[in-house]
């Protein structure tokens, strides 16, 4: 087949138990940045028992088709079964280009799908744009160990397919208003061979997820010990936040690797980041360069860290941060 036959940028929505995951609501905005510059529509792709509530975040979020695949089978996740869902929709519609979220089983479900079509797939991207002349998509992602950022084209086969991380894109408004033409198709397996046999939460301390967070805190090996996190904690409870932590104190034991914000940890945006005793490292900034507002705090004031911040505070922060929770929590009682 000629490229020309290849139409549409596909987003594939995951869900967990009825509902959708931020992940494929967030590839939905800059999926229609991408469509506009291919000059094709954008379309999102749903697959599970419970669908309803993907279907509809995935229109309010702007695309312009949603294939739905519905099904007992597809309660859970499988290679098996989701595979062959999303194989029999490309040999029928030929997508030009697919994203998927790099979850776990957005990892597992993207290789599975270029393997089966011969195609390229790029992992791990943090920036998509169109190279108008070629009509490729120019996936940006870190090489290297951070130190440098490759751009891979897909310029010999189709479809074109990468996998994002979480939280490494906004999530577009929701529009109401929009009217996605919604195409379900039949298609069922009984060749799925895992069964789910139960779900362990991971060991966490609970509260808000890193990745959807407004307001983050994090902490690095400045913090001297899992202990002084607690000073943390009270700070992003005072402004509805997370609390989160760099590689360093994760390594140390004194956070769960659920918190880490980085290349190797969680990508996060939030309205404010607040990095307490974190030096900066290009793995670290990697993972939270794209939010709104950086207010960084560390007693070196050549810390790389203060090379991206918006707001820089020089200074102890077992000072600076009990200062700043005092302050709030005067403003609150006034």
């Amino acid at each position: 087949m000629s490229f020309e036959q290849y139409k549409d940028v596909w987003v594939f929505v995951e869900s967990f138990q009825g509902q959708p995951k931020n992940v494929g609501l967030e590839l939905l905005g800059q999926g229609r940045k991408l469509a506009e510059g291919l000059k094709q529509q954008l379309c999102a792709v749903v697959i599970g028992k419970e669908v309803e509530a993907s279907i509809q975040a995935a229109n309010e979020a702007g695309a312009d088709k949603i294939y739905v695949v519905q099904g007992d089978e597809y309660a859970h996740y499988s290679a098996d079964g989701y595979g062959h869902v999303f194989l029999a929709l490309c040999e029928k519609y030929h997508p030009n280009t697919i994203l998927v979220g790099a979850t776990v089983n957005g990892r597992d479900l993207g290789s599975k799908i270029a393997v089966s079509l011969h195609t390229g797939l790029t992992a791990d991207c943090t920036a998509l744009s169109v190279d108008e002349e070629t009509g490729n998509v120019v996936w940006e992602r870190p090489a290297f160990g951070g130190n440098l950022y490759a751009q891979i084209l897909c310029s010999e086969t189709r479809p074109q397919m990468g996998t994002v991380r979480p939280g490494a894109f906004k999530k577009p408004a929701p529009d109401p208003d929009n009217k996605a033409e919604v195409i379900r198709e039949e298609i069922h397996t009984d060749k799925i061979r895992t069964q789910v046999l139960e779900f362990i939460k991971a060991c966490d301390e609970g509260g808000i997820p890193v990745g959807e967070a407004d307001v983050v805190v994090s902490g690095g090996r400045g913090m001297k010990n899992g202990d002084n996190f607690a000073l943390l904690q009270k700070l992003a409870d005072l402004l509805g936040g997370a609390v989160g932590c760099s590689r360093a104190a994760v390594d140390s034991g004194w956070m769960p690797q659920s918190r880490q914000v980085g290349q190797t940890g969680t990508t996060v945006s939030p309205k404010i980041y607040i990095a307490c005793g974190i030096s900066g490292a290009v793995q670290h900034v990697a993972g939270m360069s794209e939010s709104k507002t950086i207010v960084a705090i560390n007693k070196d004031a050549s810390a790389p860290i203060f090379e991206v911040a918006d707001y820089c505070l020089v200074g102890d922060l077992f000072e600076i941060v009990p200062a700043i929770v005092k302050e709030l929590e005067a403003r609150k009682q006034a």
